[in-house]
């Protein structure tokens, strides 16, 4: 059995106690197995926390010298797979400070000098977790920059707008993207601002109640770029708000992709056949030969649910504990870990589907003209001639009624006949009962004339340019 007591079979962390863990306990306890992927993170905060030790006479020159060696001798040997991480071990900090006490003696011993597992842990999760927004920020500017490429391509295009699934009025297939660009751009903001939240150091809390040694916080914050420190070392080492609002951040950036998911399932039924996906996005069936399914949509719908529990999960996992640290903290890791994971891999390939979508426009257009979609512009169009609007509403409804039991558009009757509903109904009707006339009369800002929409795209392309 080896001298260093990190890596013989006996509790890790003391001479206490008298017997090993079983190794069911060991399995049950362990964490090695999900939160290595903290490594790099853990190293890059040991050696900041090394190097401050050093500047404060704490830690001798050759010691720091040597950590440094070892260290990068970890790293390479983690990056190259070679690295031996030990289930006794129990986790990624416990594994390294082993490794690296084999190999550099007692300099790795005097590593943990003034700090505790419970305030390294809360460091390695916010660095790593850091790194991880502001990789789902480029991919948010990516699916935004997909959506507004493909709007700008259909300013033109109509499309009935629905409410509670119903053809309600006509409009710009850009104006209906841009909707989701705004869903996606108020995630980015989120994700930005939780991200200050997330950068505040809580090395030099120890296990609770901070330390005896004269250690400079604020030089290790600088060192690790931490925009500021964790004030109070209870909070600082038992603290999963960051966590917990991560994962509201994800699940309602899964709502929005799984609202546009459920549209592109829509879109691209036979029903609809408003959309074609490339065939890379799309299965084929078993049995049925002729199906072609979209099932990266209905994953990326379905893995919503997987991201909402999560936070379920996370917020069940904090509500119940006294301060400070408790174990149940190392349960925090899996559900974050999954929920960056499925949603950059979603934000990823969904992006990559959109920016191949094809569009058929002429299947919407169709679409728009079996909804009655510009009754209310004739409503409208009654009401600027003196008609109350409530008026103008039960007249437009005895024309549409009347449209509806021959079979035909608003458009299809004749002056004379739209004339039996309302006399003061004019030729210049006719301007306004057309699906483009209809989204040009929405010219306001926020509306779906595409004079409009197209100062939106180029608000878009500005904003995701400056980024």
């Amino acid at each position: 059995m080896s001298d260093n007591p990190l890596a013989n079979k006996h509790q890790a962390w003391s001479a206490l106690f008298s017997e090993p863990m079983s190794e069911l306990v060991q399995r049950y306890t362990a964490s090695v197995g999900f939160d290595r992927r903290l490594a790099h993170a853990d190293i890059e905060g040991s050696l900041a926390h090394a190097e401050m030790l050093h500047a404060q006479g704490i830690l001798g020159a050759q010691d720091l010298a040597d950590i440094g060696r070892g260290m990068a001798q970890i790293r390479a040997e983690i990056d190259a797979g070679r690295f031996e991480w030990k289930l006794e071990l129990e986790d990624v900090h416990l594994n390294i400070e082993a490794r690296l006490t084999a190999l550099v003696g007692d300099a790795g011993k005097r590593l943990h000098t003034g700090r505790s597992r419970n305030d390294q842990v809360a460091t390695d999760v916010r660095l790593w977790l850091r790194g991880e927004c502001d990789r789902l920020a480029a991919l948010l500017a990516q699916m935004q920059a997909a959506l507004v490429e493909l709007a700008g391509a259909h300013t033109e295009t109509v499309m009935p707008g629905f409410t509670h699934l119903q053809v309600a009025q006509p409009v710009s297939f850009a104006h209906h993207l841009l909707a989701y660009v705004e869903m996606f751009a108020r995630d980015a903001e989120r994700l930005a601002d939780l991200r200050r939240r997330v950068n505040r150091l809580p090395l030099g809390a120890a296990a609770l109640a901070g330390t005896s040694w004269p250690l400079d916080r604020e030089r290790v914050a600088r060192t690790l770029g931490f925009d500021e420190l964790c004030h109070n070392s209870l909070d600082a080492v038992s603290d999963r708000d960051f966590a917990l609002e991560f994962a509201a951040f994800a699940s309602i950036c899964m709502v929005h992709v799984s609202r546009l998911a459920e549209e592109i399932v829509l879109w691209m039924s036979q029903s609809l056949g408003f959309v074609d996906l490339a065939d890379r996005y799309c299965t084929g069936s078993s049995i049925m030969p002729q199906k072609r399914n979209p099932d990266v949509a209905e994953l990326a719908r379905g893995k919503t649910g997987r991201v909402v529990g999560h936070l379920m999960a996370l917020l069940t996992l904090m509500k119940g504990q006294p301060l400070a640290y408790n174990k149940d903290n190392q349960e925090d890791k899996e559900p974050l870990f999954d929920s960056v994971d499925t949603l950059a891999d979603t934000l990823r390939i969904l992006a990559e589907m959109v920016g191949g979508m094809r569009v058929q426009a002429a299947a919407m257009e169709r679409a728009a003209l079996r909804g009655y979609a510009t009754a209310t512009d004739l409503a409208d169009y009654l009401a600027r001639k003196g008609v109350p609007f409530r008026d103008a509403h039960e007249t437009v409804a005895a024309a549409v009624k009347a449209a509806i039991a021959r079979g035909v558009d608003l458009a299809a009757l004749t002056l004379a006949e739209l004339q039996g509903f309302d006399a003061r109904i004019g030729a210049d009707v006719f301007e306004v009962l057309t699906l483009r006339g209809s989204m040009n009369a929405r010219a306001l800002v926020g509306g779906t004339a595409p004079a409009q929409v197209r100062a939106q795209i180029e608000r878009h392309r500005a904003r995701l340019a400056a980024a």
